[in-house]
């Protein structure tokens, strides 16, 4: 082969290069996925981000064609697994199920947050779910009415439960709305806050409609309102808080689909299609409704909104309450 010859095949060779690196860039989702993808969870095994991330993984798989497992990577109320996620490499295959706290809470409570949303870039919503506000079954409260009159009448007994900055928030909310004190006490679990009002350790608590549940239904505690904005069909008779006339205390949490910032938008739409698929199919609805969930997707830019809106509406609770960020 003479020189001209190769010079012509190194060329070829060459364009050959440039024109798939052209396309890639082009289309950076062409072949996406084409392998496991990590779904990460910032709590531990059996809590409820974890549960709901467990039922999803499986129908995101199916639909991408490529298994998804759950890592759950715990501590710091979630901000462990933000940070790992926020510091992968943005190419689809680390991913994170966020719970809302970690995004809208947690940059309010904490001195410290190691990220910050421009960090990530939001997919879509998958699970959206209220609070409930609740007492003991054995109190003589039966409505928001008359717990307003007890904390008024009884300061010294006027406590809430809670086990997430979340919760805080939206018992602060609750005393600015109702005009009245109290103290906030915080616990390692909704679990355990639940039980500290049946236990008499506290008069009120606002937890997850979720983890209510089991309490709910045997008759240890009751729901005197639920902060979402239309009645749940599992809890037809506990009524809103904007039929009470407490519009302002319509509030919940969700769980969503979050990637590290830079992912191409492709990828992102993809998964955001997957995610819309997957919340419309009625096995899936079936399963969360025995989590007390509602499947909720939504666009990446919605999803961005509705966090930064979030946020700015607890940072605007905390400093009306007077509330320091800890260490």
């Amino acid at each position: 082969m003479n020189l001209s010859a190769l010079f012509r095949i190194v060329g070829l060779l060459i364009a050959a290069v440039l024109f798939t690196s052209a396309q890639a860039q082009e289309d950076p989702a062409k072949g996406y996925p084409n392998k496991l993808i990590r779904l990460v969870v910032g709590f531990a095994a059996g809590g409820a981000n974890d549960l709901v991330a467990r039922v999803f993984a499986p129908k995101l798989a199916e639909g991408l064609g490529q298994p998804v497992i759950v890592e759950n990577r715990t501590g710091a109320a979630g901000m462990i697994s933000v940070e790992h996620v926020a510091k992968a490499r943005p190419d689809g295959y680390t991913l994170l199920f966020a719970a809302s706290s970690m995004f809208t809470s947690n940059p309010v409570m904490f001195k410290k947050v190691p990220y910050t949303l421009s960090d990530v870039v939001p997919i879509s919503t998958v699970v959206t779910f209220p609070f409930f506000v609740m007492v003991d079954a054995f109190l003589p409260i039966q409505s928001i009415r008359e717990l307003v009159e007890r904390l008024k009448a009884k300061p010294e007994g006027a406590n809430a439960s809670g086990a997430a900055g979340i919760h805080q928030l939206g018992f602060e909310l609750f005393k600015s709305q109702t005009g009245t004190r109290g103290e906030y006490i915080p616990y390692k679990s909704t679990t355990q806050s639940i039980n500290a009002v049946i236990a008499g350790e506290v008069l009120m608590t606002v937890a997850d409609a979720g983890a209510a549940s089991g309490a709910l239904r045997s008759g240890r505690v009751r729901a005197l309102a639920v902060t979402a904005p239309k009645r749940l069909a599992s809890y037809p008779d506990i009524p809103t808080v904007v039929e009470l006339g407490l519009p302002d205390l319509e509030m919940g949490s969700w769980m969503g689909l979050v990637a590290p910032a830079g992912t191409p938008m492709p990828i992102v739409r993809a998964l955001q299609e997957e995610i819309n698929r997957i919340v419309k199919s009625p096995d899936f609805k079936q399963r969360m409704s025995t989590l007390q969930v509602d499947p909720e997707g939504n666009t990446s830019e919605q999803f961005t909104a509705m966090i930064s809106s979030d946020l700015a509406r607890w940072r605007a609770v905390a400093k009306a309450s007077n509330i320091e960020p800890t260490d």
